[in-house]
């Protein structure tokens, strides 16, 4: 170990305490005299991803952490909650030993885990990840919710499931149900009808 202060080859410890990814030591130079702090942590041996187009990178907690933070964004959740979740899926991938894994395997694994923690912070997960296509995949997966116990209404006084703003977002640009587009030319076959019977009426009255 170099001292960052003057280059010098030999430091000693004087303090060593350990932390939650390491140790920390704390050096003196033996040349200058100067302290200084390092981190120590174990080296892991590499974990690949594999993406759906066939691409391969190296696994980031980092990344897997910004993601998680996205979905969990404002929510009210505990201290160290989302860092819980990325330390779990990674202890998972590490224990296996392969030395590479399905990037979709992964995010299942996340939204096991969002699905218990929050589920908001899971719609929002599972939205961009399973990048739903319509209105109807969204719906199923609230019903799926609901079937575990998560009632998608709200309660007296409670939030809804997805508030109006965060469902806009979720939903922009997918495609609308058919349904709807049943009930729209029902409706417009209805106007037209009912402006039908108030011409016959004028013309009656007229006559």
């Amino acid at each position: 170990m170099r001292c960052p202060y003057c280059g010098f080859s030999d430091t000693k410890v004087t303090d060593s305490r350990d932390t939650d990814d390491g140790i920390r030591r704390r050096r003196e130079c033996l040349g200058c005299g100067q302290r200084f702090t390092t981190n120590e942590r174990l080296a892991i041996g590499s974990l690949f991803v594999a993406k759906k187009d066939g691409r391969r990178e190296e696994f980031s907690r980092d990344k897997l952490l910004a993601g998680l933070r996205k979905a969990c964004e404002k929510r009210p959740l505990a201290a160290g909650a989302v860092e819980a979740v990325a330390d779990a899926v990674e202890t998972t991938l590490r224990q296996r030993g392969a030395p590479e894994v399905p990037s979709d395997e992964i995010g299942e694994m996340v939204m096991n885990h969002l699905r218990e923690l929050d589920h908001i912070a899971y719609i929002r997960f599972a939205s961009v990840y399973r990048a739903f296509a319509d209105l109807e995949e969204l719906q199923q997966e609230l019903e799926a919710l609901a079937a575990r116990g998560i009632a998608p209404g709200p309660e007296a006084g409670q939030p809804t499931l997805i508030p109006d703003d965060e469902l806009k977002e979720l939903t922009r640009g997918v495609r609308s149900l058919p349904i709807r587009r049943r009930r729209r030319s029902a409706q417009s076959k209805s106007k037209v009808g009912a402006s039908g019977q108030v011409s016959q009426r004028k013309q009656g009255k007229g006559s």
